[in-house]
């Protein structure tokens, strides 16, 4: 039986799961097979294809463990697509004519790896696959299995992605402090950003935690600081519609009467509107490697601010985004477990030679297995029809309607 080789990776956006994933892919491994050689490579798909690896040394097993202590990756993330040949040369990871599929099979080949886990969102596994695929026809056997990472929980089919239920409570606790910002002046309008380019259900699961978080607060009678404080008067996702005129004639009411407004907003509320109204405008829109309008340089909170701020009387206006904060933030006990069950799949698939993307199967009942490449995409949008989300918005008293 040939020797096998392992290596892993970290790819896309942060997501507080990364470093304990890293660390729990090579305690698996130190249980089941410790005489199996490991690899990383640093910063994802970049240091394949610059041969830029990390040796996963004794001293580095021994103490695995702590990676669940801490956010970010210890390996490094980048976003590089390996069928972009275009943005690979632009960026001096492969030379002009070169395919970086080819490249990057040439190195996987060379190091001797055998198994590859990329831990990432649907552009980190799709491109996995591709990769697999590309080895396979040219005679090289790799298996690949891939750990679903992403805030934004957009997955298909996968039920819950890791690092998202984190991402949710990490950012509860940031806004738990910014709605304080409400009693530094009369009249004060605050947007709460969060993270979800196609996807509310980061949103929509930061506001139900955030909730959840303050319900429970006492008061001291008669003071500012009450429970008014902590509402939050509107909640905007992609997957919704709004009437612009009927919102700002709403929200003016709560200002008029409590004298201030929270709103929370998805980071892809509304960016099909404000990307065409940008690109009419003769601008050019900035894309990743992927082709995904790159988020940051839209700010959509941004434009809420301009739309509601005038229209509802706000004598002071501000957008505080929580993405960073919450996305750094290391795994905490739900998605702990979460990366466990998923981890221990992921290296049993490996060493069975079984290629795919383990989750909780959505077609197949919730089913913990490692799914198919094939049936991995992004852009899952969430159910505006769950109990919970309905609770969410009964508690707001806001109306809304799919788009």
């Amino acid at each position: 039986m040939a020797k096998q080789k392992v290596a892993m990776l970290t790819a896309g956006g942060l997501a507080p799961c990364l470093s304990s994933s890293v660390g729990g892919l090579i305690e698996r491994y130190n249980d089941v097979a410790p005489d199996i050689e490991m690899v990383a490579y640093r910063s994802g798909y970049q240091g394949v294809l610059l041969g830029d690896r990390i040796e996963i040394t004794a001293g580095m097993r021994e103490k695995a463990h702590l990676l669940h202590r801490y956010g970010g990756s210890p390996i490094g993330n980048s976003r590089v697509k390996l069928t972009n040949a275009a943005d690979c040369v632009k960026r001096g990871l492969v030379k002009e004519g070169e395919n970086p599929l080819r490249v990057a099979a040439d190195r996987l080949a060379a190091d001797g790896i055998t198994i590859l886990h990329t831990i990432g969102g649907d552009d980190t596994n799709t491109t996995a696959a591709d990769l697999a695929a590309y080895l396979g026809a040219n005679g090289y056997d790799l298996t690949v299995v891939g750990l679903p990472k992403t805030v934004d929980n957009d997955i298909v089919p996968i039920r819950q992605s890791l690092g998202a239920w984190t991402a949710a409570e990490v950012g509860a606790y940031f806004f738990d402090n910014v709605s304080n910002e409400q009693s530094a002046a009369p009249r004060t309008f605050v947007i709460h950003e969060v993270m979800g380019r196609h996807c509310g259900w980061l949103t929509a699961a930061t506001a139900r935690a955030y909730i959840q978080r303050t319900k429970g607060n006492e008061y001291v009678e008669g003071l500012m600081m009450d429970a008014a404080l902590k509402n939050i008067d509107g909640l905007y996702l992609p997957e919704m519609v709004f009437d612009l005129d009927k919102e700002a004639a709403r929200l003016k009411h709560v200002m008029d009467t409590r004298g201030q407004v929270t709103i929370f907003v998805s980071e892809g509320a509304g960016l099909d509107a404000i990307v065409a109204e940008r690109e009419a405008a003769g601008e050019t829109i900035k894309r990743d490697a992927f082709g995904h309008v790159k988020i940051d340089t839209i700010n959509v909170g941004g434009w809420f601010q301009k739309q509601f701020a005038a229209l509802i009387g706000a004598d002071r206006s501000m957008v505080q985004k929580s993405g960073y904060f919450a996305r750094s933030a290391p795994a905490n006990g739900d998605d702990l477990r979460l990366i466990q069950g998923m981890v221990d799949l992921a290296v049993e698939s490996a060493l069975n030679k079984v290629s795919g993307v383990t989750g909780h199967d959505e077609d197949q009942n919730g089913k913990l297995r490692t799914i198919e490449f094939p049936r991995i995409k992004g852009g899952k949008h969430f159910d505006l029809t769950a109990k919970w989300f309905g609770e969410v918005m009964d508690h707001i008293g806001q109306p809304f309607e799919a788009a």
